[in-house]
């Protein structure tokens, strides 16, 4: 992932941009956005208008790739190259396929197959993290769409990605492959998430394995047995250290759906318990006591943190929604707070802050993350998983 902030545009393209945004947000609202897609209800209707402004401000239909930020300008819009954030953005147009089955979507699932491979050449790139977001999202696509060549991308993402599994630091899968004594959450969690899908999916018991190693290794060295909470990563600089201030939603959201995809692979309940028990500490400790809020995590790939808890947060809901009436209540005060306070006025453009308002120029982590919400609040409305009384 590049860790970098770029400068991005000039005032008046900015100007320029927006006026392009409120165009698109009164077109949609009119011509039947609110009516909510084939999902119906409000918040399929909100992530619809959500998709729309995606579509609108950051397709780039020629490269069939998404641009940088809305608005952008030249080579800001291509350079450099957020392959996780195409990641997201591929499993963001899952998202609105498997809501609406409408074939606009679909097509540009298409299109980001080869936009990809122009842009890359090969599937696998230099992180093991990056590599699997984009095998996971071509695992759903090939869920949604039954097209090969999206198993195939999945399968030889994932036979990449156990390359960087070594004995540094007692095991686990290296963050990137110039560094591979570095161990992470973000480059472990979820290659579990994806090794119990390829086994739900395909049977093979390998899969499983697989999974079930490298959740014991993250458990053992990356989770704080009494709270629950996640760590980042051990020996980021040579020196074998746990890096135990750095506290993101992400790595909550990852441990989260990684140890709901194992109970769904073998009924252990003892992965469900890891699961609420990190869930207890993102309620407890990382969401604000007066308002219910999840934090800012930056722009940039922090941007795309809250997002990611929230996808997997929703994994845990519908698998045990007897319990989850907290979490719940806490993605609707979130996905209200993003609608009413987080959001340009004239366009569904979204802030870092869902609790305020967009920077004149929204990166496309920070629209993914927003749109994310939008997504999972949809999902639990069609479940009718949202009325918590």
């Amino acid at each position: 992932m590049a860790r970098k902030r770029r400068t991005w545009l000039t005032i008046a393209a900015v100007v320029a941009g927006l006026l392009v945004a409120a165009g698109v947000w009164v077109c949609t609202a009119v011509f039947g956005g609110e009516r909510g897609g084939r999902g119906g209800g409000l918040w399929s209707a909100r992530a619809e208008l959500a998709q729309q402004e995606l579509l609108q401000q950051f397709w780039d239909e020629k490269r069939g790739l998404h641009n940088n930020a809305a608005p952008c300008m030249l080579q800001l819009c291509t350079d450099p190259f957020h392959y996780w954030w195409q990641a997201h953005a591929l499993d963001t147009l899952v998202d609105g396929y498997a809501r609406t089955k409408d074939d606009g979507y679909r097509q540009r699932i298409d299109a980001m197959y080869q936009g990809i491979l122009d842009r890359n050449t090969i599937f696998p790139n230099a992180y093991y993290d990056d590599m699997e977001w984009m095998a996971l999202a071509w695992l759903r696509a090939y869920d949604q769409i039954g097209d090969e060549r999206y198993k195939e991308a999945a399968l030889i993402l994932w036979e990449d990605i156990l390359t960087g599994w070594n004995d540094e630091m007692g095991g686990g899968i290296a963050w990137r492959k110039e560094q591979l004594d570095y161990k992470n959450t973000p480059a472990n969690a979820p290659a579990v998430i994806l090794g119990a899908r390829l086994y739900d999916r395909f049977g093979d018991e390998q899969y499983l394995e697989w999974a079930k190693r490298i959740f014991e290794w993250q458990r053992q060295t990356l989770v704080d047995p009494e709270t629950g909470l996640v760590w980042d990563g051990i020996n980021r600089q040579g020196d074998g250290r746990i890096d135990k201030d750095w506290k993101f939603t992400y790595c909550q959201g990852v441990y989260i759906g990684a140890a709901v995809e194992l109970y769904r692979a073998t009924g252990d309940r003892s992965y469900l318990d890891e699961a609420w028990k990190t869930a207890a500490y993102v309620e407890r400790q990382m969401t604000s006591p007066a308002t219910g809020m999840l934090p800012s995590e930056g722009d940039g790939d922090g941007a795309l943190f809250k997002g990611i808890l929230v996808r997997y947060l929703t994994e845990l809901i519908k698998e045990d929604p007897g319990r989850a009436d907290g979490l719940v209540r806490m993605l609707l005060t979130n996905g209200e707070s993003l609608w009413a306070y987080g959001k340009h006025p004239d366009a569904a453009l979204f802030s870092n802050s869902w609790a305020q308002k967009p920077d004149a120029v929204v990166q496309l982590s920070t629209q993914l993350s927003g749109m994310m919400l939008l997504e999972m609040l949809a999902v639990l409305e069609q479940l009718e998983m949202l009325d918590i009384g």
